[in-house]
């Protein structure tokens, strides 16, 4: 038999809940008036193909959020497992969140992440106000993969990695 631990639907049981699910960690970055800014996000969805749209949620309290929300395009790096540092740099609230990171550029503010298992940029189409988040759709305009990073995700409130099993 299973053990089953309830918890109230507040903050704290929700987080204990959303622990259980994995996701992939992506970077939302743009240079803004010549300086690298961006963020990391868990809540990262694909949303259509056609028109292709994806979506990403951020805090109402985020003060690097309203300088990306700005840019014209943004640029997503989806994060390989050896980007962990990279991660935890981006969600720090103070500190250079590119120290040791290698840029490069897309069109426009868009930057990207070196290293990373795919890169989608795009513009801002939509901000729907979500509780304490944000949730914010994407136009697709430019993707680029590699097949031979696998992606970084966030279980458990730790990074780990995907281990494919045995054929």
């Amino acid at each position: 038999m299973h053990e089953l631990f309830e918890f109230p639907a507040d903050g704290g049981g929700l987080r204990r809940a959303f622990a259980n699910f994995p996701s992939g960690v992506v970077a939302v970055c743009a240079e803004i008036d010549g300086t690298p800014q961006g963020l990391a996000v868990s809540t990262f969805v694909p949303v259509s193909l056609d028109p292709p749209l994806v979506s990403f949620c951020v805090q109402n309290s985020s003060s690097t959020w309203p300088k990306l929300a700005a840019a014209g395009h943004l640029g997503l790096s989806l994060l390989g497992t050896d980007q962990q540092d990279a991660a935890r740099s981006l969600g720090a609230r103070n500190g250079d969140r590119f120290r040791g990171t290698e840029l490069h550029r897309g069109t426009g503010e868009a930057i990207f992440i070196d290293g990373a298992s795919a890169w989608i940029e795009g513009v801002p189409e939509a901000q729907v106000p979500a509780g304490d988040h944000a949730v914010v759709i994407l136009r697709i305009h430019r993707i680029a993969t590699r097949t031979d990073v696998d992606p970084l995700v966030f279980h458990g409130s730790r990074f780990r990695r995907l281990r494919a099993e045995a054929s």
